[in-house]
């Protein structure tokens, strides 16, 4: 998963049919398909009815149940609270007795009488902007009249004791709707008049229910070849701004990179990225990012988004969740293995799931020549003081296997930040000890080759196991910073491949001074406003602008705590040369800031070469930096 922009408002984050033959024998039905439906021809006030047909179950009583939590969420995400009048049904369509016992779950009593459930299906986009606690974004659903994002994790649920049985899912839906999904497709039923067509999947195990989601309506769809891999952009885009066709390039060039830099690792003939770019409207969703899958990622960005800046933060963010085919998908423990979707355990490695994948995020782009080094460096500084404002003495792995709970859930965010920044240590300290010949991507190849995705590795083994297939070095650092808490002296690593950090002058945005916000939330007062960061700002310090002024609207777009990441997420990629107007209020009077773009700088800490690097020291910067 990978969250696009944090603003600290204290929000989200800145992913039928009946048969009446049915066979008897094991207690639970175990051999029998599961049948599924999601009809999206029958939709009602934005919901949508599914039906569950279990087969014949020979139980007294069942427990059904949707995710509590999904994989790579990190989160409680409660998605039976957006179902509605759940129906448990026998084989004469009366009504049998079932008990919702807690958020997510249904106890059904006769269930050797069951012949199928049904229930309707609220979307989670349209409610976040009321408030009401909702799954991160790319995780969610939708359902309006010309797109429906269907992550299935929040439409099929399962039954305790069956998520091993595999799955028939029928969806029907307009036929001059597209449908992109990496689901095994049956077959397709057209009705009589070709309006209407049902497409009927299959799944070995509930996993590949949640694994695979599917995006349809009034889609642009490109396909491509990288390598030997079939890349699928799938993107909607509300008001037409935004295209796969217009995109498509950015995201060859980029999955190019990756393949190349990941070498002869493949384990899918098949990727889908969905992108839904959010519009303005009260119902679109706040939550950018993504969420990844074995072989697809879902992706939410605001569609106000000019497109040199979508790509940037599209290269950034795709990459990373690509790169999750190393870890979690292939390199995992038994928590995420045999994931639980009601009462979870964690990992205590987030420092791997989460940041090294968002390391090599970072790191292949400037082996594969995307970007300078001297971007890569700002981008490392960037991650450096962002982390300084989290907890630099908490434990990574004390973090990773407490992560729903506080304070460990509000420094979730430094896993994409500090993690970045543990696997750019290992990868310098291994580099340094094999004199250049072997990096951390090294290592996690060759975990790879003797786990992959079907094998776990035991949680509290896996580092001492790095250890030895590498350096005592390693061990330290694990035992100092990452099952420790002492802080990363940075410069020692530098020092190593002869970089320095020194401070001056730096360009930056107009939402962070070198990752540090310069806008804060009210929440009592429903507002927002500039923070005492704002006079480090150079372009809103020349169009004076002060601490604790209010932003009413920005270019006609009035600035609410509940729109507040949708509109920062568009001002994060303002570019100079863009008319701005800006109206704020101070003192209860209002003032017009209208404005053209310049660059803005602040100060901050800057990495670089030392003027003084050795020979030595620039051959091992090389490797590092290109392999």
């Amino acid at each position: 998963m990978k969250h696009f922009l944090l603003i600290c408002f204290g929000l989200a984050f800145v992913l039928t049919s009946c048969g009446p033959a049915k066979t008897t024998g094991n207690d639970l039905a175990v051999n029998n398909p599961i049948e599924t439906s999601i009809d999206l021809t029958k939709v009602q006030d934005d919901k949508v009815p599914v039906m569950i047909n279990p087969g014949r179950i020979s139980m007294d009583t069942v427990v059904f149940r949707l995710p509590r939590v999904v994989q790579g969420t990190y989160a409680i995400s409660d998605f039976g609270s957006f179902i509605e009048d759940f129906q448990a049904l026998d084989y004469n369509g009366e009504e049998l007795r079932s008990k919702k016992i807690d958020t997510n779950t249904w106890v059904i009593y006769e269930a050797s009488n069951l012949e199928k459930i049904n229930y309707w299906v609220n979307d989670t986009f349209d409610i976040e902007s009321s408030g009401q606690a909702t799954p991160f974004s790319p995780s969610g659903t939708n359902i309006e009249e010309d797109n429906y994002v269907l992550n299935l994790h929040g439409f099929i649920g399962y039954f305790d004791s069956l998520k091993s049985n595999s799955y028939v899912l029928d969806v029907t839906a307009a036929a001059e709707f597209d449908r992109t999904s990496a689901l095994q497709m049956v077959e397709e039923v057209i009705s009589e008049d070709g309006k209407v067509v049902t497409t009927r999947y299959q799944a070995t195990r509930y996993f590949d229910i949640t694994d695979n989601p599917m995006m349809y309506g009034k889609l642009d769809v490109e396909e491509f070849m990288v390598g030997d891999i079939n890349i699928v952009l799938s993107v909607y885009s509300p008001n037409k701004i935004h295209s796969a066709t217009s995109l498509k390039e950015t995201m060859f060039k980029m999955m190019e990179a990756q393949k190349n830099y990941l070498g002869d690792l493949n384990s899918t003939k098949r990727y889908d990225i969905y992108v839904y770019l959010a519009g303005k409207n009260a119902g679109a969703p706040t939550g950018f990012g993504a969420l990844e899958h074995h072989t697809s990622t879902v992706v939410v960005m605001p569609e106000s988004m000019p497109k040199e800046s979508l790509e940037r933060q599209l290269i950034d963010i795709v990459s990373h969740e690509f790169f999750h085919i190393l870890s979690p998908l292939s390199v995992h423990s038994e928590d995420v293995h045999y994931f639980d979707y009601n009462q979870p355990t964690f990992s205590k490695h987030l420092w791997m799931y989460e940041g090294l994948t968002e390391y090599f995020a970072n790191i292949f782009q400037i082996d594969q020549g995307l970007i300078s080094e001297e971007e890569f460096y700002n981008k490392m500084m960037s991650k450096i003081n962002t982390a300084a404002s989290l907890d630099d003495t908490m434990s990574f792995t004390e973090m990773s296997e407490n992560i729903l709970e506080q304070p460990y859930a509000r420094n979730y965010f430094n896993v994409y930040q500090k993690g970045a920044l543990i696997g750019m240590c290992l990868d310098i300290i291994l580099r340094e000890e094999s004199n250049g010949e072997v990096g951390i991507l090294s290592v996690m190849k060759e975990l790879s080759v003797k786990y992959g995705t079907d094998q776990p590795f035991e949680d509290d083994k896996i580092i001492d196991e790095i250890v030895n297939m590498t350096y005592p070095s390693i061990g330290k650092f694990f035992e100092d910073h990452i099952i420790g808490g002492t802080p990363i002296d940075y410069s020692i690593y530098f020092e190593k491949v002869g970089l320095g950090i020194n401070e001056s002058k730096v360009e930056t945005n107009y939402v962070q001074n070198a990752g540090r916000m310069i806008v804060r939330g009210d929440r009592e007062a429903g507002s927002v406003m500039f923070n005492e960061e704002v006079v480090n700002n150079s372009f809103w310090n020349e169009a004076g602008v002060k601490p604790n002024d209010i932003i009413k609207s920005i270019d006609g777009v009035v600035v609410t705590m509940e729109n507040a990441n949708s509109v920062f997420g568009e001002v994060f990629g303002w570019q100079p040369g863009r008319d701005i107007s800006v109206t704020l209020i101070r003192d209860g009077e209002e003032m017009l800031i209208e404005e053209t773009l310049t660059t803005s700088y602040t100060m901050g800490q800057q990495l670089g070469r030392n003027p003084d690097i050795s020979d030595a020291q620039k051959d091992l910067l090389k490797k590092w930096l290109k392999g």
